[in-house]
């Protein structure tokens, strides 16, 4: 369980203070927990705090009840946190097994890393032995960044926009690959998303705007609102993210 206590987040320079985050407070133990809102309202700077790559500049973060708010990344993914960018970093001189068994922390054998790379809908043998760096999409970066958090095997594992730049049959299969994630894991699952149909299958909506949590709910109870105040389904995606996948 992660919890969340009047977490946070300002930036200072000179006479100039903007808060990012205030005054957060969240409780994560759900299986698959989406948080959603306007864009520039904080929902990547929260999934950050929450990894460790940026610290709060107030309140607490604690993993099942040990305080991790001074932990790097580092010591955050030793306790079994792990994060997906939105743009994946790319490696040169990095090959794709290379990356599945840095991830896994074991010189994973090829059948193995070809099975996770299978499960993200890639064909094992055209990227097996591929560099992580220019030659690959967006969308190929993506689905080889899932495989890795699915190699990791976390206790929390948080996603920033994965439909962020993949193609339409990735999209429609990252659901399922979620669902798998939590049969073979368990843990939670955090997604920073737009989408209503990745926000339609949640156990629990976070929506932020403007810094604060402004409702927590199920989407039965969230998703109504968000929808009457966008006008039509399809128009939720473009209110809150301005695209959609194509």
């Amino acid at each position: 369980m992660l919890e969340l206590k009047n977490i946070s987040f300002r930036v200072e320079d000179a006479d100039i203070r903007k808060d990012i985050l205030q005054h957060i407070d969240l409780t994560i133990e759900e299986r698959f927990v989406a948080i959603t809102g306007p864009n520039g309202g904080g929902k990547s700077t929260l999934a950050k705090v929450i990894a460790g790559i940026i610290k709060p500049s107030e309140g607490r973060i604690l993993l099942d009840g040990e305080d991790i708010t001074d932990l790097s990344i580092t010591e955050r993914a030793h306790r079994g946190i792990s994060f997906a960018f939105q743009q994946p970093v790319r490696f040169k001189g990095i090959t794709v097994h290379d990356l599945l068994s840095l991830a896994g922390g074991k010189n994973m054998s090829v059948s193995e890393a070809c099975a996770y790379l299978s499960e993200v809908g890639l064909c094992a043998k055209d990227y097996i032995n591929r560099e992580v760096n220019a030659s690959l999409s967006g969308g190929e970066l993506k689905r080889i960044e899932i495989a890795t958090v699915m190699v990791r095997g976390t206790r929390l594992s948080v996603f920033d926009e994965p439909e962020a730049g993949i193609d339409l049959w990735s999209f429609n299969n990252l659901i399922q690959v979620f669902e798998n994630m939590h049969k073979k894991e368990g843990g939670s699952i955090l997604i920073i998303s737009h989408q209503e149909r990745i926000l339609n299958i949640a156990d629990k909506i976070v929506v932020v705007a403007g810094g604060r949590i402004t409702d927590v709910g199920t989407p039965d109870t969230i998703l109504p609102t968000l929808l009457n105040a966008s006008g039509t389904c399809s128009a939720l995606t473009d209110k809150l993210a301005g695209g959609a996948v194509k």
